[in-house]
């Protein structure tokens, strides 16, 4: 009995570990608050338009991609930092190709809410008929 609740007990603080991450992102990268009101805008028209459940998945698995090449970005930029504190060309090419995967991934999370919501918002001012 005593380890299971030691792997519970350890389970749960992987879970704290996890959330001060998500913390520190919030905290330290400006960007990541452009991430968090994108994500919240997209979700409230999901509701707001009734988007069907394969758009739903569309949406989700956008928004879940953007945040997670956010997340390794800043985990690659602390990496890159605290290993080469003074400038160095592939420490240069660590931090702009993993800055390149957020704009990726945000490009194509665009791509998707225009897809979704593109015909909607139309249709909404009256450029498209039902």
């Amino acid at each position: 009995m005593k380890q299971i609740q030691d792997e519970a007990y350890s389970r749960l603080k992987s879970f704290g570990y996890a959330f001060e991450g998500w913390w520190h992102v919030l905290k330290t990268q400006h960007n990541a608050w452009i991430h968090a009101v994108a994500s919240v805008v997209v979700v409230l028209m999901g509701f707001w338009f009734s988007i069907s459940l394969i758009e739903w998945g569309l949406i989700i698995v956008a928004i879940m991609v953007v945040w997670m090449s956010e997340f390794m970005n800043t985990a690659i930029e602390a990496v890159v930092d605290m290993t080469s504190p003074d400038f160095h060309p592939l420490a240069k090419v660590a931090k702009d190709v993993a800055a390149a995967a957020v704009l990726i991934a945000a490009g194509g999370a665009i791509l998707i809410a225009l897809v979704v919501f593109g015909p909607k918002l139309l249709n909404a001012v009256g450029v498209l008929g039902n």
